[in-house]
């Protein structure tokens, strides 16, 4: 008599849907391939962030070095915003064909010298030249945003794309806290300082190549396995992609929440520009003593974005006086977070293109605030920054016309016809 056979091992550690993308989101675990490709995106941007803003802390000395006017500096900014539009756009594309692993990981490489180039700027012209290049390495974020969607199910993508940006995001504030510091070490063995800033550049691009050789050995881009893989077993025509990527730009709901993004998304990279600035010029606080300030308003993100609960919540402000901080508020951290837990049930077949579209949008936004208000000396810093947030409650009101067939809009409820719904929804699924 044979022997029955034996049951069969589940191959996925965290229980599953019919699509092999994860339920239940266990951030603190290693389980694979669902939350250890979360671990590897999340460290990746984290990564990228870290290198674009580890200039904007040492500005104060790379000022007086290169002698930047007010103008250099609002020119350097802006070029560091309009470099992450346009490779934001083209990120989602590409992650539709190859998968986010390999987009993520040949961005991080492709990237990571020209941040270890800052150390060679000699003009204002290379160090914005230098700023726009290093831009492009923001496109990252809709790698990691596309990564999730492709592990996790509907019922958690949400949190799992909050949490992963909002980790990722402390970047920036762990730059603000670290790259002062670096600095003041490596002045400390008798390096002048035109010297020392220019050494302390060599951290954030050994830091981002470190994280993209993990992301290609041990990433994986989707449950089943890589991109690449799975694509050989489809029968989809190579002439797919134009219809696909029109499909997404012509869903309102992808412009809507890239004008949203712009101005929450769009903010904290318009303040991460400026607060060290803020800081030196208005209350004297010099790059070491300020990292504490600005560390705290950035990592903000591990806690608002991750949460993400109210668009509206992007109303933040941060009040100051000339002895200590009196309070922040980080709901634009929290808009972020939100924002991009929609954009997975805008689109399936075509979430690379409306990631690309969204993310772009907060580089644009970035863009406006820092080109309106933050070049030249047409504004007091503190008139700009009640301005901007004039600008973020005018231009996140049309979220308030997304509308989704499954379950409704503010204004009506679902509609009840499955077809329609299903049109809407997977597009060209």
């Amino acid at each position: 008599m044979e022997d029955p056979p034996a049951p069969q091992k589940p191959p996925f550690t965290l229980p599953v849907d019919a699509d092999g993308k994860a339920t239940e989101f266990r951030p603190f675990s290693l389980a694979s391939p669902h939350v250890r490709s979360f671990h590897l995106a999340w460290l990746s941007l984290f990564s990228c962030f870290f290198s674009t803003f580890s200039i904007p802390p040492l500005i104060p000395i790379i000022r007086e070095d290169l002698r930047l006017t007010e103008t250099d500096i609002g020119a350097a900014g802006i070029a560091s915003f309009v470099g992450s539009i346009f490779s934001r756009l083209a990120m989602g594309p590409a992650c539709d064909l190859v998968g986010p692993r390999i987009t993520s990981a040949t961005l991080s490489l492709i990237t990571a010298p020209i941040i270890l180039a800052t150390s060679l700027v000699s003009s204002p012209q290379s160090f914005i030249l230098v700023r726009f290049l290093v831009g492009f390495c923001l496109a990252n974020f809709v790698a990691n945003q596309f990564w999730m969607s492709s592990m996790f199910s509907g019922c958690v993508v949400g949190l799992a794309n909050g949490v992963s940006a909002g980790w990722a995001n402390m970047g920036s504030g762990v730059a603000q806290l670290l790259m002062p510091l670096i600095f003041t070490a490596i002045s400390n063995f008798n390096v002048p300082l035109s010297t020392a800033w220019r050494l302390a550049f060599i951290v954030p691009s050994l830091f981002q190549s470190l994280t993209a050789i993990l992301v290609l050995l041990y990433g994986q881009d989707l449950p089943s396995g890589n991109y690449r893989d799975f694509k050989k077993t489809e029968n989809d025509s190579k002439d797919e992609f134009l219809p696909v990527l029109l499909h997404g730009l012509k869903n309102y709901r992808g412009w809507i929440l890239g004008l949203t993004y712009g101005f929450c998304f769009g903010v904290e990279l318009t303040t991460d520009n400026i607060i060290a600035q803020y800081f030196y010029y208005k209350f004297n606080v010099k790059p070491s003593g300020s990292r504490d300030y600005r560390g705290v308003f950035r990592d903000g993100e591990l806690v608002f974005e991750a949460d993400g609960r109210g668009v509206f919540g992007c109303y933040g402000a941060a009040v100051w006086d000339e002895r200590e901080a009196v309070g922040i508020v980080g709901g634009a951290d929290a808009a972020s977070g939100l924002t991009f837990g929609v954009v997975p049930f805008v689109t399936k077949r075509s979430l690379g293109v409306i990631s690309g579209m969204t993310g772009s949008g907060g580089t644009v936004g970035a863009v406006l605030t820092q080109l309106l208000l933050f070049s030249g000396s047409k504004f007091s810093k503190q008139t700009s920054i009640s301005l901007m947030g004039l600008m973020m409650i005018v231009c996140t009101l049309p979220v308030s016309l997304l509308y989704f067939p499954q379950s409704g809009g503010m204004f009506c409820g679902p509609s009840f016809d499955p077809n329609e719904a299903g049109e809407h929804y997977h597009l060209l699924e």
